[in-house]
């Protein structure tokens, strides 16, 4: 008898951001911090979605990540944040009744996979488990969403902690060609404290309100040289000028763009707009409608009593890590440079197609201009007889999530699954080996 789709939990456990919910379904329950934080004024600490609440002050809170650099290294944070969501979110009492289908990084380690499967089956109690990677559920996403068969692709999943380049191959991901660099979202965060807090306020404590100054403010610069010139100008002539205001406590708790108009100004330089653009620059306006509801010309002066930043380079030079870590003082590769790597180290007749099937995931491609400039810094490194695609995925924070739902929902998902009796009997090492990875 197949399981019941309603009973397999779909967890994509990301180093910023945890998606949990069930199997079949288009989205998923919860996406809430996999962290947890403690303000300062508090002894107690919040936990994944109560960090997200709008009473809960986030400035200065100290946050613990069971995820460090991709890698599970602190399950006993790791077992509060998935209590949180599958006992309060959820709504999951009988977890043996259940099947889990995890996400986790390529090249796991054995000594944290073991850690996960005792969280899994003995803190949890799962009555089965399958583990997968996520490029292989990007690719099983888009390739569901195409019209033509999608044989092959390459996955750039620019995530929290690591950005990888990753063939994909009918589903499986060719381990030999994976590239990765060391650079994500919570390095581009800490970058952007770290220029703040010289240039104008310490902020290094600061983490979740710099995170969402840089969501809402930065993006990708398609002509470095000329944008530089452009932010060292004054008054009216500098539109890359803009101002986020920090939370004083008492009339809002959260951090706001003062000035949306003025955030946006960026938009009218040449080629300024591109699919993720209209993405981030909605986004923008969902959660800094507070800066919105000021009159414009109280908006201009300067108040005294809040804490502010004003912001004009650091808004690409933030996200040019990605593509020239070296000019940033980085013995890296560029993210253009990287995955030519990756199609190279694959059969020389799977070049055309991967280069023709480039899909972008994880939160750090939400930059607006990110595909673009992206693609500018490709062409030059392929040969002219292929033609280089790049695909946006509809959600890039959801699509690896959405695979694994589909994957979950598919007739061949129980025989994946490795059940709590192989578990107990045969241990952590041999039960792995169906996972393929």
């Amino acid at each position: 008898m197949g399981m019941e789709r309603s009973s397999v939990v779909v967890l994509d456990n990301g180093g910023g951001i945890l998606k949990a919910g069930f199997g079949g379904e288009t989205d998923p329950v919860a996406v809430v911090p996999n962290c947890i934080g403690r303000p300062p004024s508090s002894k107690k600490w919040l936990v994944g979605d109560q960090l997200q609440a709008d009473d809960a002050d986030v400035t200065g809170v100290s946050l613990r990540r069971p995820i460090d650099r991709g890698y599970l290294i602190n399950p006993e944070v790791q077992r509060e944040v998935w209590d949180r969501v599958f006992r309060s979110l959820l709504n999951l009492e009988d977890l043996s009744q259940s099947s889990l289908l995890l996400v986790e990084p390529l090249f796991n380690p054995p000594s944290l996979q073991r850690s996960a499967d005792e969280l899994v089956f003995e803190e949890f109690g799962f009555g089965s488990l399958c583990v997968a990677d996520s490029p292989s559920l990007v690719h099983l996403y888009e390739a569901s969403r195409a019209q033509g068969p999608a044989v092959a692709s390459l996955v750039v999943d620019c995530g929290f902690s690591f950005t990888h380049a990753a063939p994909v191959m009918q589903n499986l991901t060719l381990n030999y060609g994976v590239k990765r660099m060391d650079l994500g979202g919570k390095a581009l965060t800490n970058y952007l404290k770290e220029l703040v807090s010289y240039r104008s306020l310490n902020v290094m404590d600061e983490t979740l309100l710099i995170d969402h100054a840089k969501e809402q403010l930065c993006f990708v610069s398609l002509d470095l040289q000329h944008d530089l010139r452009l932010s060292r100008k004054s008054g009216k002539e500098n539109i890359l000028k803009c101002t986020y205001v920090l939370p004083d406590g008492v009339t809002h708790t959260k951090g706001f763009v003062k000035d949306l108009n003025e955030a946006r100004r960026y938009l009218s330089l040449p080629d300024g707009t591109t699919n993720c653009t209209t993405d981030l620059a909605s986004k923008m306006g969902e959660m800094g409608g507070q800066g919105d509801t000021d009159k414009a010309e109280d908006r201009r002066k300067v108040d005294l009593t809040q804490n502010e930043f004003v912001l004009t380079n650091e808004r690409f030079l933030v996200p040019e890590m990605l593509f020239q870590p070296v000019d940033l003082g980085m013995n890296q590769a560029g993210l253009a440079e990287c995955i030519v790597r990756a199609v190279n180290s694959c059969h020389p007749y799977l070049h055309p197609v991967l280069f023709q099937n480039i899909i972008l995931t994880g939160g750090s491609t939400l930059f607006p201009r990110f595909a673009q400039r992206l693609e500018r810094e490709l062409r030059p490194l392929v040969l002219d007889a292929y033609e280089v695609k790049i695909t946006c995925q509809e959600n890039p924070i959801l699509g690896v999530w959405r695979g694994g739902s589909l994957l979950a929902s598919s007739p061949e998902f129980e025989s994946m699954c490795v059940t709590k009796a192989e578990y107990e009997e045969i241990g952590s090492v041999r039960c792995r080996r169906r996972f393929f990875h």
